[in-house]
């Protein structure tokens, strides 16, 4: 029988909790702008439910109305300068205000330059990949925001029926 010492029983513990929880972020097409301003709704769409994809969860479609709460919310951090999902404005305030009623959850971020570090950044975060990788929601809307400087704020909506929630 092989023996290990503590230390090598805690490194190999700590590796594999962190690959177990490491990003999984399939790369983007090497068509894909890194300048967020030339995605296109069909690559925006695909490089998501790639992730989704290689996380396990099934794909989500692509909401107008949720794209334009989330506009709304790119828009706003970016005057404020201010990462927040609440800057005067309700989450659940600007899906009504865009025309949607179903249930929804949203990711914020700033600062990161292109779609996939982002995303990566919402991997990293767990309430952020819950939101991300949730098999209750089964839409989503996405937008960014520059400031005057250049600085980038990103928000994601994902949207579904309030039936999934209730199946807690």
């Amino acid at each position: 029988m092989t023996k290990f010492t503590r230390r090598t029983v805690l490194l190999l513990g700590t590796a594999s909790i962190l690959s177990a929880c490491a990003s999984t972020i399939p790369p983007l097409p090497a068509k894909v702008s890194d300048r967020p301003e030339d995605l296109t709704r069909d690559q925006i769409v695909s490089t998501i439910n790639a992730v989704r994809r290689a996380n396990g969860a099934g794909p989500w479609t692509y909401n107008p109305a949720l794209e334009t709460a989330a506009r709304s919310q790119a828009r706003l951090m970016a005057s404020k300068d201010t990462l927040s999902h609440d800057l005067g404005v309700t989450l659940r305030q600007r899906v009504t205000e865009a025309g949607y009623q179903l249930a929804v959850g949203e990711n914020v971020a700033k600062g990161y330059k292109t779609l996939p570090a982002t995303i990566e950044g919402w991997l990293a975060s767990q309430g952020h990949r819950n939101t991300l990788l949730s098999t209750r929601f089964t839409e989503f809307g996405l937008a960014f925001s520059r400031t005057g400087s250049g600085k980038l704020y990103w928000a994601l909506i994902a949207g579904g029926p309030f039936e999934a929630w209730s199946r807690i």
